[in-house]
């Protein structure tokens, strides 16, 4: 047998658009993005409160900018996405056994959304919002 085996062309930047489930990987991917955005302006929060009073509150009063508010939005929006999807991967990822039966996958993603509530209740709780 000679010869090269028969190769599909792929397109190079839009084969994602393709399949539903390709475009939803890369918009979990692309999340990563903005969360990470989102970790290096709390690194500059951490060093304009290390800088004093007038360079925090003057960074303050840049979060409260339109721009910045419309940011805040995307890596909200984002940051549901992506943890929505990894807890409906969650079973694939770590099944879990008990005897010889698995636990169904609905009652892992459950588990995830309750602890998920939990913890935010506790952390909203404990910065006083109620």
């Amino acid at each position: 047998m000679t010869g090269r085996p028969h190769l599909r062309e792929v397109s190079r930047y839009g084969w994602f658009l393709r399949q539903p489930r390709y475009l939803r990987y890369m918009a979990r991917e692309l999340s990563c993005v903005f969360i990470g955005a989102y970790a290096a302006m709390l690194v500059v929060a951490l060093v304009r409160l290390a800088e004093g009073r007038q360079a925090f509150e003057a960074f303050v009063h840049w979060l409260m900018q339109p721009a910045s508010l419309v940011f805040h939005l995307f890596v909200l929006a984002f940051a549901l996405y992506h943890t929505s999807s990894w807890f409906k991967l969650a079973p694939k990822a770590m099944p879990m056994q008990i005897g010889e039966r698995f636990v169904p996958e609905a009652v892992i993603v459950g588990a995830h959304y309750a602890l998920w509530l939990v913890l935010s209740l506790a952390l909203l709780y404990a910065a006083g919002a109620f």
